[in-house]
Order: C-alpha cells, then structure tokens, then sequence
C-alpha cells in the first residue's frame, strides 16, 4: 500500500515539475512556446495518468468504472500540453477507450459505447470521437455502406438513409477526414450516356453475348468492364451505357461484327442433335411465316425459307438476321436432350379354386320283358351312366367322353328279363395359380411407347363344305381368325417439374382360360383385363392402378322328384357340385427417370447383369447328350471408349451460323 501511494506521489510530482519547466536550458523556441513536457510511463495506470493530464492541461475527467490498464507511454522529445494530451487521446485508443467531449467535463468511455454518446464537433481532429452526416449529390448513399464498411472500425458506426440520401459515420475525426476524401471522389457526376445502335447483318443477341464474354474475361481478371451492354431483339439493336471511352471501345467492336458475311447472302446451315430436322422445320417455316425482315407480325414473309435435309439431320435456313436470331433462339429451346423415363408395370394374380362333385345315376332296361324301362341322368352336374354308354358305344370307344374323377358301377346284365346298373362318380379338384409379370419399356419424355409379350391364338369363326365339283368332291373349308394373348403395355411418360412423371397408361392382361369348359362355349374362352388411365407418380414411386378381388361360390344340386329327399336313401338319386374360386389381381407401376447418361447405363447395366447370371447359372451344367456344346451366353459388359473431342475448327453450324 505504501508502496501505491509513493508511484502515485512520485507521478504527481514529475507532472507538476513538467508543468514550471523543469529544464532551465530550453531553446529559445521552447521557450517562445510555452512550457514544454517530455513524459515517461512504464507499465503505468491508466487512471493515474489520466490525473497527470488533468493536471497538466486543466481538463475535467469522468472516468468509466470499466476503464482499466496498465499503459507506457515514453517520449523522447518535448511537447506542448496540447500535443501531451493529443498523446493522451491516441493513448486511449490503442487501449480500446475514447474520451467525448461534453462541456467542461471529458467522458473517458470503452470504445464500443462511445458511438452512443455526444461526440466532438464537426471540425475535430485527431483521435476525437465525431458523428458526421455527409450528404450525397451522384450516388446512392445505400451503394456506398458495404463498400466502405469494412474500413470503418468495429466500434464505429456506417448507415444510410436512403430516403435523403445521407451517409451517417460515428468514429474518431481522422479517419473520419479519410472516408470524407474518398466519397468526395466517388460522389462525382458521370458523363454517362445511353447510346443506341441498330445492327444490319449481325444479331444483337450474338452480338451481346460475345461483348459479354469478354466482360467476363476482364471481370475474372480483376477490372472492372468499361460499359454495360444490353440487346433489344425486337429491333435488333445494341444498347450502350457507360463512359465516353468505354463506349467508343464497345462501338468500334460492334461496327466491326456488324458486317455482312464474307461468303455473302442470308444462308446458314443448323445442325440438330437431338430434334428430327424433317419435322422441326415444317414447324419453323408455319411460325415464321408471317414474320417479314422487318420483325414485325403480319408482314409479308419474303426471304424466310427453312427447309431440312434428313440425310444429315441439318435445317437450312436463308432468313434476315434479325428473324434468324429469332430462329436460333427458338431452335435452342427445342434441340435438347430430353429425358426419358423406365416404366415398369408388376401385375400379380393370385387365384385358388376347389371343386367338388358327387353323384349318383341309375338305368333300368327291362322292354324284352314288358317290364319298366327308367334311367336318371343330371348331365349338368356330373357324367353319368348315359355319358358312359355313349363313350363306351360303336366300334371306337371314345375317351373323351368318359367322366373324370372316380367312378364306381354295379348292376347285372341280362339277356332275357330286366337289366339295372348303377355308376356313382366322384371329383375333387383344387387350382393355385400366383403369376406375377413385370413387362418394363423406356421412352423419351411425351413420347408414346408400346410393349406386347404373348402369343397370336387361332379362333373357329365358321366353317362350311362344298359339295359338287369333279367327281363329287367334298371341300370343306373354315374361316380362323388369330387375336393376340399375353400382355400389353401402351404408356406416354410427361415429366413434369421436379421428380414427378404424368403418365398416360394402357394396360391389357389377357390369357387362356382352360378350365371354362363348363360354360358353353364350342371354342377356346380368353380372359381379358385391361386398364386405360391417367395418373401422376413420382420417380421411382410404385402406385397402384387398379385390381379385382373375386370371391366366388358356386353349388348346384340336381335329384329326383321326391326320391332325391327321402332321408338317408335320397343321396342315390341325386348329385351335387360345389365351386369355390378366390381371384386376387393387382396391378402396379413404377417410372424411373434417366435424366443423363449415367443413369440410363445404371439401369441397362443392372439388367443386363441379372440376364447374364441366370445364363452362367445355366451354364455350369453340360447339355445332357450333347456335353461338347457351349450353352449361349451374353458377352461381358464393358465400358465403351471415351468420345474423342471434335477437332478445332469443327462447328455445329456453317456459314454465319
């Protein structure tokens, strides 16, 4: 503590030694002067010089509690007590303080709160914190804040009022004279123009677009471009804005392209990459038909001919330049790669069916006898004994007629007297069909595709015989028509922003139906599912588009009056069938999008290597008799070889194009 109070006496003491000149010696300057001070601090307090200054230049201080450090400061020359207290102030500074004048009283404050309280006067030097208002005349106060921010401090302050126009800076007066001297040389008034000039043989757009890569050029290096160019395609002109020179530069250049074309004419050649030349031209020459050279709707369309040569899918086109420019652009949209999208359709039948069927028939022959002659035949529920009879009569039994399931017959058969026999016939039977099919196809986008995978079924139309001719020879003829059976797939994919895809579908599921016997029919019967709809997935979604669920259950009883009823004997004169049929079909879709090469090999990659393992699958085994063949297998799957670059001087247009 002792110690405190003798640094703190010792520092008074030489302040006040400053003050009545301690030096005798002094020059004769000095001494014109004043009394001059050469202070020396080494790791000081701050509140400690603060007082040395008080006392050294008259001044008032209030001091912020949070004002706190250790300060050296050392001179080597002597200086005035304004220069000691400029000293002060810079001081303060470096330490992150400012001192704001406010009347008799000098607030010594942190940095940061200083831009928050009145500062010193607009003609303050120096380290005085001031709050300047500068107003603009040529340039926009907004324009200038993020460019002159960063050479503003962190505890300063930048904004504009856009509304008039004003800079308002807060920091200490010498850097605020800085940023007053580089405004007033920004804030000047520019002899820009706007200049117009039409073209005659070149585009404006073409033309733009060249001047602008130049820009871009300059720009990457680091200038700045010289004007600012635009282009007016209705009138085929090139607008201009900038400074004199920068504007002389731009229009020696455009005069220079605005030449006619060496090889002279209004001829140029397109080559297309993806549209088909034949069709897009047709479309051009309908649009630009009443487009003249003059731009103008409605004009005559004299000198616009676009025709297209399919041998080099190329469009040769001798139009004005201005309706060439509208030409181009147009082809530009349309010669694109499109997408194109992998449809996928899963359709899966899962069915079940269970029939049974048992029966009784009896036949009764006793006319040698004039006795009874009965029979009892339910034909359309079970073969019976008449079924059996016929298959069994002529020369040449025929098996088709004979009833399926078991049959079990009893009877006598006699020559003279009465003859019975009775057949009891038995069915059970049980289907399981689970097919599932996934026909898949790939297209362009809004491009109809169609896939078909079965088989072409011959139909019994009709039939007819010519009797006559030579030697009454018999002709008989039939008519046979062939309808398609298996699966269809008719899509047209639409892909829409985003991932999503439009799809307008087809589908047809069509098959055989061989157990429809039972229905009357004198040929084959087909079943048929179709679906034609229109729906929105989004890629590689699965969305279902439609099914069946069929239950069905189906008993059919046949007997004879009153003896089919009798309670335990009633069974042998009647027959029963009973069907039961489960029918699940669903059938799903799901579109994938190739946008880019890539993913167009991803997927033909994928399925080609899933063909190509079932084959090696295959192939591990010998052909059975024959154990020198080789079983077919697709070749491995190799990347092609890269494209080599077109070489230079190689365009997709000639002349002027």
């Amino acid at each position: 503590m002792n110690r405190h109070y003798a640094m703190r006496d010792r520092l008074r003491i030489m302040a006040l030694g400053l003050v009545l000149g301690l030096s005798t010696t002094s020059s004769t300057v000095a001494q014109d002067a004043g009394p001059q001070i050469m202070p020396n601090y080494r790791d000081a307090d701050i509140r400690q010089i603060i007082e040395a200054v008080g006392e050294v230049t008259g001044r008032n201080f209030l001091v912020d509690p949070r004002v706190n450090a250790q300060v050296t400061l050392l001179s080597y020359t002597p200086m005035s007590p304004d220069a000691f207290y400029d000293a002060f102030l810079a001081t303060l500074q470096v330490h992150g303080y400012a001192a704001l004048e406010a009347g008799d009283i000098v607030k010594i404050v942190l940095d940061a709160n200083a831009r928050q309280l009145p500062g010193a006067g607009a003609g303050a030097t120096g380290d005085r914190f001031v709050t300047q208002t500068i107003q603009l005349q040529n340039i926009g106060a907004a324009q200038l804040v993020p460019i002159l921010r960063p050479l503003v401090p962190q505890y300063g302050h930048l904004t504009a009022h856009p509304a008039s126009n004003i800079l308002i800076i807060a920091d200490r007066a010498s850097n605020v004279t800085r940023m007053l001297n580089i405004i007033a040389r920004m804030d000047q008034a520019g002899a820009e123009e706007i200049e117009v000039i039409r073209l005659e043989n070149a585009s404006a757009t073409e033309v733009v677009r060249m001047l602008s890569t130049l820009d871009q050029a300059a720009a990457a290096a680091g200038g700045a471009p010289a004007a600012r160019i635009a282009a007016d395609s209705r009138t085929n002109s090139v607008l201009i804005s900038g400074n004199l020179n920068g504007r002389l530069r731009y229009r020696a250049l455009i005069a220079h392209l605005d030449t006619p074309n060496e090889d002279g004419g209004d001829t140029r050649v397109r080559y297309l990459y993806y549209a088909d030349a034949e069709d897009l031209a047709t479309k051009l020459q309908t649009q630009f038909t009443a487009i003249g050279a003059d731009g103008t709707a409605g004009a005559s369309a004299q000198g616009v001919n676009i025709w297209a040569d399919a041998g080099t899918n190329a469009l040769v086109i001798n139009a004005p330049a201005n309706v060439f420019q509208d030409i181009t652009s147009v082809i530009d949209r349309l010669d694109i790669r499109r997408a194109q999208v992998k449809v996928d359709a899963i359709i899966v039948e899962v069915s079940e069916e269970t029939a049974s069927a048992l029966g009784v028939t009896w036949a009764i022959q006793g006319s040698g006898a004039n006795n009874p002659v009965a029979f009892t035949n339910f034909g359309s529920t079970i073969p019976g004994i008449i079924q059996l009879g016929s298959a069994g009569a002529g020369g040449t039994p025929d098996p088709s007629a004979l009833p399926e399931g078991a049959v079990l017959a009893v009877g006598q058969i006699r020559d003279n007297g009465t003859s019975w026999a009775a057949i009891l016939s038995a069915l059970r039977g049980d289907a399981l069909n689970n097919i599932i099919s996934t026909p898949s196809i790939v297209t362009l986008d809004n491009e109809e595709a169609e896939i078909k995978v079965g088989q072409e079924v011959p139909f019994l139309t009709g039939s007819f015989t010519n009797t006559g001719g030579a030697a009454g020879a018999v002709n008989p003829f039939q008519t046979i028509q062939r309808q398609e059976v298996g699966v269809s797939l008719k899509i047209t994919p639409q892909i829409n922003e985003g991932s999503g895809v439009k799809l307008t579908i087809e589908q047809t599921v069509s098959s055989i139906d061989f157990g429809a016997s039972g229905l009357g029919a004198v040929d084959l019967v087909t079943n048929n599912r179709s679906i034609t709809t229109t729906v929105f997935v989004e890629d590689r979604d699965i969305l279902i588009l439609g099914g069946l669920i069929d239950d069905q259950l189906s008993e059919r009883e046949q007997r004879v009056p009153f003896l089919g009823r009798i309670p335990g004997l009633g069974w042998l004169f009647r027959a029963r069938t009973v069907e039961k049929v489960n029918r699940t079909l669903m059938i799903f879709i799901r579109p994938t999008i190739l946008r880019n090469s890539v993913q167009a090999n991803f997927e033909t990659n994928a399925k080609y290597r899933f063909i190509r393992d079932l084959q090696l699958q295959q192939a591990q085994e010998t052909v059975p008799l024959m154990r020198n063949a080789d079983r077919p297998l697709l070749p491995e799957l190799t990347q092609p070889a890269p494209i080599p670059p077109p070489a230079q001087g190689e365009a997709s247009e000639t002349n002027g194009g």
